[in-house]
């Protein structure tokens, strides 16, 4: 047991779905043959999400409130959970005298922005000091975090900022479709003016440092391209001529692995890559990489009215720490009601592993 890797996963907004989704992977026994978990954030969420889930699916777990990691049990059974106390009980909705407990209406709001700021904030801190192996983040609100003063895009530039990271990009995976982006959490128009020949080279190398580390020895690198059919030669725009096939010229220069050797129009590269043309495709903004892999990762059940799968994870390359997450939202409208899928955050997990373990190999150790 001792020699699993210590895994600190952040609650995510108290007023979302992470409490429940925390709860339910935490429940699956296996969880703890491959890792020791624990939660940080309040207990006033997780014990309110533990009836919940007890109520909702016969899930019966007990809750061990620590101030420090080595106060942690790892014990299958019970959750132990780095109570930060930024929320008081008075401020989580009970719902559980329904028949079924019902969504919260509370939303975005500025103690919740707050409080899942500070358990991102915790976590980074804990991994930088080594007292964690890896880190995994639930869902939070941008608005919410926003709105407690924390003028952050998204976990990203968060972990940017306090590892003091220059170089990282996102890259999100489902199975063996992965992208890594050049922009992210910016207007599109923004996001067409950041494809610049450094930047672009910069995420190839990314990802292609974070394929090794996963344990790809000569990972298979694809480029999108920019416009409709990467531009038809300058017709629809130069981004590809000027700023993308430079770039990629470059990084074949240095060996890494590129096998079009120039950009691939956008509307096919995804297939190509399914197909097994790449181990990774670097996209040029963040919807051209977000929507294919929510469209392969999230399942809608129209019978059941339900999601079968929200499966999709989101990696942090380039980072002196391991960061995982979730790939969805904080789920505002159906938070507190038990019916929150859990698998997302289950793979967010096993990746964390995984790059934890390729770490160790890639270290000696």
């Amino acid at each position: 047991m001792t020699t699993l890797p210590i895994l600190g996963i952040t609650m995510g907004d108290p007023f979302g779905n992470g409490p429940e989704i925390s709860v339910k992977a935490l429940s699956d026994p296996a969880l703890y043959e491959r890792c020791r978990p624990l939660i940080v954030g309040d207990m006033s969420s997780m014990r309110y999400a533990a009836a919940v889930a007890k109520k909702v699916d016969g899930i019966d777990v007990k809750l061990n409130p620590i101030e420090k990691v080595s106060d942690a049990k790892f014990e299958f059974g019970t959750i132990d959970v780095l109570d930060l106390g930024i929320v008081p009980e008075d401020q989580i909705p009970n719902t559980l005298d329904q028949d079924e407990p019902k969504p919260f209406k509370i939303g975005a709001c500025a103690l919740g922005g707050e409080a899942a700021f500070q358990y991102v904030k915790k976590v980074i801190e804990l991994a930088m000091a080594n007292e964690v192996d890896a880190t995994v983040t639930n869902a939070l609100s941008k608005e919410a975090i926003n709105m407690a003063g924390h003028h952050f895009s998204g976990h990203t530039e968060i972990y940017s900022h306090y590892t003091n990271t220059k170089k990282y990009t996102m890259m999100l995976a489902h199975e063996n479709l992965r992208v890594a982006h050049v922009s992210t959490h910016v207007s599109l128009r923004e996001a067409c003016d950041r494809v610049k020949k450094d930047r672009v080279l910069e995420v190839i190398r990314l990802a292609n440092e974070g394929m090794k580390d996963l344990g790809i020895e000569n990972p298979k690198i694809g480029v999108a391209g920019l416009n409709p059919h990467c531009g038809e030669n300058g017709m629809f725009g130069t981004e590809e001529i000027e700023e993308i096939q430079p770039a990629i010229d470059a990084a074949m220069a240095e060996g890494i692995n590129i096998p079009e050797k120039a950009p691939t129009p956008p509307d096919t590269v995804f297939s190509k890559a399914l197909g097994g043309w790449y181990d990774i495709v670097v996209v040029m903004y963040h919807d051209q990489g977000h929507i294919p892999l929510k469209v392969k990762g999230f399942v809608y059940n129209h019978e059941k009215k339900a999601w079968d799968a929200v499966a999709g994870i989101n990696v942090t390359l380039g980072l002196p720490i391991i960061r995982a997450s979730v790939d969805h939202g904080t789920g505002f409208g159906h938070a507190g009601n038990g019916h929150a899928n859990a698998l997302s955050l289950t793979n967010a997990i096993d990746y964390a592993i995984l790059l934890g373990k390729a770490r160790k190999a890639k270290l000696g150790s």
